[in-house]
């Protein structure tokens, strides 16, 4: 019985799997994206989120901590360097599994597994939402902004003869005059 055995073991031993999922993340940070069957893709997503969130917080101590895991300097560079900026702002669910069919070998499940903000294609479809608002209030009106009358002879600059709409123009002449 399995009881309170919580993750996949992949039918490999400890050494095996650990080395397996710590090449796999390598190659998920360096190209953002990996083909790999649905089994590996979950087990990879536990072993890659602790460290993603790690690596927020740019210190000596999760720098080892991160190497420690993935035994590549510059996994854990690109790591902290462009993936930490990325998702700063997310609170969690860096990857994303999309699954793609059945290898035909073997009929494993197969799937992409990529970094959520990393993904080109998407980042450009989604665009803003529309937000909804759960009543329709009343419609914003837009001001107008006063118009500029503007009148032009041969002898004056424009600039001279600019006056707002509502204002006297006879005050504005009589101001020029003294």
């Amino acid at each position: 019985m399995r009881h309170n055995k919580k993750f996949n073991h992949l039918t490999r031993t400890a050494s095996h799997r650990g080395s397996m999922l710590a090449n796999m993340s390598c190659s998920l940070f360096k190209h953002k994206r990996i083909q790999t069957t649905v089994a590996k893709a979950k087990a990879l997503r536990v072993y890659v989120e602790p460290l993603i969130t790690k690596s927020k917080e740019d210190t000596t101590h999760s720098r080892r901590v991160v190497f420690s895991y993935l035994k590549d300097k510059l996994a854990v560079k690109e790591l902290f360097s462009e993936v930490a900026n990325k998702v700063a702002n997310r609170p969690g669910g860096y990857t994303r599994i999309i699954k793609l069919g059945i290898r035909p070998d073997d009929a494993a499940e197969m799937c992409f597994i990529e970094l959520v903000d990393f993904d080109e294609n998407m980042i450009k479809t989604s665009g803003k939402k529309k937000t909804r608002t759960r009543r329709a209030g009343k419609r914003s009106v837009i001001k107008e902004t006063p118009a500029i009358e503007t009148t032009v002879s041969a002898d004056e600059p424009l600039a001279e003869k600019e006056t707002p709409i509502g204002e006297d123009v006879s005050a504005t002449e009589a101001s020029k005059v003294e």
